[in-house]
Formats: C-alpha cells, structure tokens, sequence
C-alpha cells in the first residue's frame, strides 16, 4: 500500500485517495441497458453509498450526456475506492468520464478528477498537468491546489507543496490549510509545533469528522514516527472509533502494531481484508511473524499478484514489492533494485526506510545515500530512519 500522501479530497466530494493497489484502465465499455451486471464490487447491495452509486448509474443511462452526473458519480466511485482499497472503482470512474475527457478542450471538473486517478495511479507528472490545466481556468480551485501540494509532498517537493498550501487559507478555511501545512512542517523538522498546532486544531468548531480523521491520522503517525508510542496509539484508536472504514488508516495502524510487535493484533486486524495488496502484505508479515500456516499461501498469491502487475506495465506498489522481496523472500538484492526505483518515484518516511533496510541488508552505504541525504537536508525526525543510518559504519560517530 502506498500512502501517496494525499491530502484528501474533503471540500468537494470527501475523503479520497492515497494508497490504492495496481490500476489499469482498459478501453471505456458502457452498458446498453439498466440492469447489465458489469462486474462484481466490494459492496453490499444494502450499503447507502452503493444504493447511491445505482441511482447515479441509472440517471446516467437515461442521460448520457449529462456531465453533472457523470462527475457525481465518478465522485462516488472514487471515494468507494478510497474506502474500500478496490482500484476496479477507479477504473469504472475513468470509464464514465472517458466522453468528455476525450474532448479536445475536457471541462475542468472531469480533468481534476483524472488527475485524482493518474496520482493514484503514480502519474504524477500527468497529473500535475491536469491540475495546471485547471487552476489555469479556475484559480480558485480548493481541491485543486490541495491535490498539487499532495503530489509535491509524495515526491518529497516541500517548497512547493507548502506554496500549495498557502491559496486555501482564503480558498477552503484555516482548519484545511493548517493541516495541510502541518502535515508538510511534520516532515521536515518542526514536528512538535506541529503536533500541538494540529492537536489544537481538533477543538476548534465545525470540523467534520473526515477531517478529525484526516488530522488524527497525521497525529497517529507523526507521534509514532518520533518515537512517542502512547500518543500515536490513542490518535489511531481515536480515528478508528469515528466509524468512517479508512484503507490508508487500516494499513497505517497495522504498520504500526508489527514495528510494536502485536502480530496478533495485526491478524485480527486484517484478516478479512486481503483484496487490496498493501493489506495482504501486512497480514502475511503478520503470519509470518506468528509462524502460522496461511502465511506460505498468502506469500504465494503476493507474488503472483506482483508478476501479473509488472506484465501489465503498472508500477503502482513497487514499495510494497520491495517490502515483500526483503521481509518475506529475504532477496536483498531484488529489494535494494525495486527500493532504488521507488525512490525515483516517490520520497516519504516509508521509501526512505526500504531503502536504507534494503542497502543495509546488501552492505552499501552508497545506495543509501540518497534517503541519509533525504532525510538531513530535510530535518526529518523519524526515529527508525536514524536508527537505521545509524547502523552504517561508516555514520557511527
């Protein structure tokens, strides 16, 4: 599971994003009649939100044409995605936006919301263009300025993913732009104003309860990564008891329960929830800590998982692939090669730390080069980071 740290999707359609297995997007295929059973999704029939989805299909096939619609629904889709781990939401998302989308000229709407997918999908300077294309017609755009400054903070741009935090002040309210900046200043040395900033922030009215989610996991994982075990507990607890299902707060909180060495805890966790790769790998480390049985299958479905993603071009979960070839097939080098691509690609806490556990594990102070330098130019306080640099001989003091 990649965090693709998103800053989520709460002022126009709700809490969206960051981790989201493979993606691959066929040709767009729309059904001819109401009740064509496209393909069988992770929900239940009884679920508001897929009751909402039918509905939205259903008008959508009754207007073909009307885009309002077909941004609401691939809205809905998009944020079932989000909650349920499924990329085949996403995929269906595209799908319905393909008409328009397809014009020489798309409407802002249907391109912010592609570059919502494309940055779920790792697309990031695909994506980033989409979003200038619409903050060039639509300056004002909240969600828009708070999906470049996810982008730039995946890829570890924190200059300017703070400059996209500045417009929301005015754009989207001081609760949004402090989180938004508050996640950033976490990351780069200011972790403790930035944790009493964004505790503080949870008082203050009006604050939804995907924000309040949004803001305690940040809290969660800021507490954990400096070292503070208690806090970071009762900031996950907290979130999970808001009831809202999180796939990024799911995976996160397993992270956090195996570096504590609550396997059990971690089975129990995630034993129904094996459809999204990041999930599964959680659970088979947590097997494989346990030395229970099922971790042997889940370790071969991971890999078969893998395999079928590199045959079809995708490079979604090379952290988790790197995660699994150093944690479960023990193949230093292969994890060290995926980890060095990963880090082409995205620089957060967890991409720094595969590849400073994958070049530990191969002996070179040179591979991880690039994360010891990552993490002093900028200040990032994360415990394991400099437990792990510790342990080069060459860094010992």
């Amino acid at each position: 599971m990649n965090r693709i740290r998103t800053l989520y999707r709460m002022i126009a359609i709700g809490w969206l994003a960051l981790s989201i297995p493979s993606l691959t997007f066929g040709e767009p295929f729309f059904p001819q009649r109401e009740d064509q059973v496209l393909e069988r999704l992770t929900v239940k029939a009884t679920d508001p939100v897929a009751r909402e989805i039918r509905t939205l299909r259903a008008s959508l096939l009754r207007e073909p044409q009307n885009m309002d619609v077909a941004v609401a629904l691939a809205t809905k889709l998009i944020e079932q995605s989000r909650s349920e781990g499924d990329p085949r939401f996403l995929g269906q998302a595209q799908a319905v936006l393909g008409p328009w989308l397809n014009h020489a000229t798309p409407p802002s709407s249907t391109l912010l919301l592609r570059a919502m997918i494309r940055q779920h999908a790792h697309e990031f300077d695909l994506a980033l263009a989409d979003l200038n294309a619409v903050l060039s017609l639509q300056p004002a755009n909240a969600q828009a300025w708070l999906t470049r400054a996810s982008i730039y903070q995946v890829q570890g741009r924190y200059d300017e993913a703070r400059r996209a935090c500045q417009p929301l002040l005015r754009l989207a309210g001081r609760h949004v732009a402090l989180t938004c900046s508050g996640d950033i200043a976490g990351l780069s040395g200011q972790a403790t104003a930035s944790r009493e900033m964004l505790t503080a922030s949870l008082e203050r009215p009006g604050i939804s309860t995907r924000e309040r989610l949004w803001i305690l996991t940040i809290l969660a994982e800021m507490a954990a990564r400096t070292g503070d075990s208690k806090s970071a507990e009762k900031h996950f607890l907290d979130a999970r008891s808001l009831g809202v299902k999180d796939h990024y707060l799911i995976g996160a909180y397993a992270d956090f329960l195996l570096d504590q060495g609550r396997s059990q805890e971690v089975v129990t966790l995630l034993q129904h929830e094996t459809r999204a790769d990041g999930l599964l790998l959680r659970l088979t480390l947590a097997e494989q800590a346990l030395h229970l049985p099922a971790s042997a299958a889940h370790t071969a479905e991971l890999s078969a998982r893998f395999a079928a993603s590199k045959e079809r071009g995708t490079r979604v979960h090379v952290r988790e692939e790197a995660r699994f070839a150093l944690a479960l097939l023990h193949d230093s080098q292969a994890a060290l090669s995926l980890a060095q691509t990963n880090w082409a690609i995205q620089k957060e806490p967890w991409d720094a730390r595969l590849l400073l556990e994958s070049a530990l594990a191969v002996g070179s102070l040179n591979a991880a080069k690039p994360a010891i330098d990552w993490l002093r130019t900028n200040h990032v306080e994360d415990i394991r980071l400099q437990q792990l640099v510790a342990q080069f001989p060459e860094e010992q003091s």
